[in-house]
């Protein structure tokens, strides 16, 4: 694009070229091929004492350059794999977080723990290991157990942490005065997050500067830097350079600090040679954090018109053997963002119970704790409801709020920066075409379907770590800035670009922007929490700001003339009143220049949306196919309306996957994972999705200077719901009340079954 663009202009991904045509740098892809291949062993036991390792056959296979095990790491130090978010009990005592060692120290507490590590030129695996197996538990329910087998000898109960949030006394009083509750209690089902890239990472080291650098897949890399150097390798900041180039998706899992490439790290400047890893799907499954394992109880309390009054939440997270990196708030703070939805809701409280379990640790995958807190709020509804002889959109109506309580501060305390739920709703029903639905439903009966319409109301608390410095270079052929956000796919260079040539007049082919390399770019906070347009993309706009600020300078002298006489407009410097003037770029052929700036504004932004799902469901098979799917969303200024369309439709894509089919199961006596391939973990396919129909709102978040909201995380956070509410409406003439995700054939036909058995021959 030769011409300088605008904000709100639709313009193509500028990354797709390389992409497309097999010139994208992934990890794997950039490890040379002189590199020690490791292998990771990992425990094929969910719970167990190590008694013994013997190394020596190993040690002896040709090619074999080391075999370490935690004794190893032991000697040289390594430390613990920490968290860096907390949650605290109602008497103030920090979450409890046992050891996280990089190699396990004498016990294996899930599938997939790492007992030892390879390296060698060809990888064969020939081990003795000792193991004494011991009792698991694999469920919330039986971590919670009196007498429970231990996951942590520390840890009494396998109780992390029991958390709540909100009034209880005020929420006790609410439910006293209520004409109506409604109740619901849910399983939300623990799932994977199946990038198209596997976790990967190779290393090399450079002897002059005792220098180890990792290049691994990541969703940034300075925080783990800051880890790795300071908490587990006890090591000086410029000996270790991480690095991070194309990522082939990331949703969370790739943002924690990993015992792999820390491992990599520390046995790189053992060996002083270069070492390359790539996980296979198999021990992704078991290796990369999972989410969303929650059970909880909902209560919904309305008075005699419908107004609600509050919210009760009991819940059970299961956190998985280890406490992960940002673990601690996903299940927890992430449910109570949005634990009030779209809605007046005066009095809510939540009461959660955080355990351990001999399963792989759990931390945000897109959504982040947020998807599952919706499914039970909009279930809620909907059964409210018909509970009290509304309908669902009726009911919200009443309920949703205005413009006008804008900033509103819910019970669990966290403030809506800016919406405007009513337009919303009803911008997407009308898109919807609902009240055509009566027509359609008629017209699916007379077919032998059953068709159901669902409503999701919805929202996302943008999060992060907003740790950015950005500069903008400015050279004769363009500008260079360099972020500390970190792109898995999202099209930063794409935005980013966009947004400094709409501020600084330059055409997007002439901006080149820079990200994940700690020694170039050591400030920066990653990306996570649908934010880094808020974070990266405001300072970046004060950065240009400042490049004008210095330019104006520069163009003074070379114009021979005050500052003050000097104006800039589409990527000019001229002189007030004259016909003198010169071009950014040539100012800077004749002294290049920079500017730079730190992110000044509030993370904080509440984008919110609405979706609207219609389902036809074959009673004879229980099989759903999902018909019409409309979604409107509220993500404040939008830069660039055909990136966020694609936001959109990832997101709702991974929402109906977790809805209709996603589900990572253990067994729960042995603690085995039985999904852990994509011949056993189900994912939606092209087929499984409909035509989606996008549209967008703009109120402006009032919390940064550019009105900027997020959108990564917000459709699937809505999705999950839409579509369950959709299943529920067409079941409900049934007497189907309720499933619980994912809504799989086999689950309503089930369900049709229990409530209309068929007649016995």
């Amino acid at each position: 694009m030769n011409a300088p663009s605008k904000i709100g202009q639709s313009i193509g991904r500028r990354e797709d070229q390389r992409f497309l045509t097999g010139k994208g740098r992934y990890a794997e892809n950039t490890a040379p091929a002189t590199a020690l291949a490791v292998l990771f062993v990992r425990s094929p036991h969910a719970h167990a004492l190590i008694k013994a390792i013997d190394t020596a056959a190993a040690l002896a296979c040709p090619g074999v350059a080391a075999v370490y095990t935690a004794e190893d790491t032991a000697a040289d130090g390594l430390g613990h794999l920490p968290a860096i978010s907390e949650i605290k009990d109602a008497a103030g005592n920090r979450h409890r977080e046992p050891a996280h060692l990089p190699m396990s120290v004498g016990k294996v507490r899930h599938v997939g723990d790492i007992v030892v590590m390879i390296a060698a030129d060809t990888l064969a695996e020939a081990l003795s290991i000792d193991y004494e197996e011991l009792p698991a538990v694999v469920t919330a329910a039986q971590a919670l157990a009196p007498g429970a087998p231990l996951v942590h000898d520390d840890v009494p109960g396998n109780l992390m942490c029991r958390w709540p949030r909100g009034e209880e006394a005020a929420t006790e009083a609410a439910f006293a005065l209520a004409a109506h509750v409604t109740s619901l209690s849910i399983r939300s089902p623990r799932q994977i997050a199946h990038y198209l890239e596997t976790r990967a990472a190779w290393s090399s080291y450079d002897p002059a500067d005792d220098l180890v650098t990792v290049t691994f897949s990541s969703q940034g890399v300075q925080i783990p830097h800051r880890l790795m150097c300071e908490k587990v390798l006890n090591l000086p900041k410029e000996r270790l350079r991480l690095v991070t180039e194309d990522v082939g998706g990331g949703f969370g899992p790739k943002y924690p600090i990993s015992a792999e490439s820390t491992l990599i790290a520390w046995a790189t400047r053992r060996l002083k040679r270069s070492l390359r890893w790539t996980a296979d799907r198999a021990e992704h499954a078991l290796s990369d954090s999972h989410a969303r394992d929650l059970v909880a109880t909902g209560e919904l309390a309305l008075d005699k018109d419908g107004r609600f009054l509050g919210v009760r939440v009991k819940a059970a997270a299961n956190y998985g053997a280890y406490v992960s990196m940002f673990a601690p708030s996903i299940p927890t703070t992430g449910l109570a963002k949005v634990m009030s939805g779209l809605y007046r809701i005066p009095a809510i409280h939540i009461d959660f119970h955080c355990v351990f379990t001999n399963t792989v640790p759990v931390d945000a995958i897109r959504g982040a704790g947020k998807p599952e807190a919706l499914f039970l709020l909009e279930r809620l509804v909907d059964l409210a409801a018909h509970e009290t002889g509304r309908t669902p959109a009726d009911l919200r109506r009443l309920n949703l709020l205005t413009s006008a309580e804008m900033p509103y501060k819910s019970a669990t305390g966290y403030t809506y920066d800016a919406a405007d739920c009513v337009r919303l709703f009803e911008t997407a029903l009308t898109a919807a075409d609902e009240p055509g639905f009566a027509g359609r439903r008629t017209a699916s009966e007379a077919n032998g379907k059953r068709r159901g319409i669902g409503f999701s109301c919805h929202l996302h608390g943008t999060g992060g770590i907003a740790d950015e410095h950005a500069v903008v270079k400015v050279g004769p052929g363009g500008l260079v800035a360099s972020v500390g956000t970190q792109s898995q796919g999202q099209g930063h260079e794409t935005i980013f670009g966009q947004l400094l040539s709409a501020a600084l007049g330059v055409p997007p082919d002439k901006i080149e922007v820079r990200q994940g390399d700690t020694r170039t770019i050591p400030q920066g906070g990653g990306t996570g929490g649908s934010s880094s347009t808020i974070i990266s993309g405001t300072t970046l706009r004060r950065a240009a700001d400042e490049v004008i600020r210095r330019g104006r300078d520069l163009a003074a002298e070379r114009l021979e003339t005050s500052p003050a006489d000097i104006a800039f407009k589409d990527g000019t410097f001229e002189v007030v009143g004259t016909d003198r003037r010169i071009g950014l770029l040539e100012l800077a052929a004749w002294k290049p220049f920079d500017g730079d700036a730190i992110f000044a504004d509030k993370i904080d932004s509440f984008p919110t949306g609405v979706m609207v799902c219609e389902v036809e469901v074959d009673p004879e098979t229980g099989e759903s196919r999902i018909d019409r799917f409309t979604a409107v969303a509220d993500c404040g200024v939008v830069v660039n309306p055909r990136l966020l369309a694609g936001q959109m439709h990832g997101g709702i894509a991974h929402g109906i996957g977790n809805a209709a089919m996603e589900e990572a199961v253990y067994d729960e006596e042995t603690g085995q994972l039985l999904s852990g391939t994509l011949m056993d973990y189900a994912l939606p396919h092209a087929q499984d999705l409909p035509n989606f129909a996008v549209e967008t709102i703009v109120t402006p978040s009032p919390n940064n200077f550019m009105g900027f909201k997020g959108v990564g995380e917000l459709p699937t956070n809505g999705a999950p719901v839409a579509v369950a509410n959709a299943v529920l409406d067409a079941l409900r003439p049934l007497g189907v009340r309720h499933i619980d995700m994912p809504l799989t054939a086999h689950k309503i036909w089930t369900a049709l079954n229990k409530a209309c058995p068929p007649p016995s021959a």
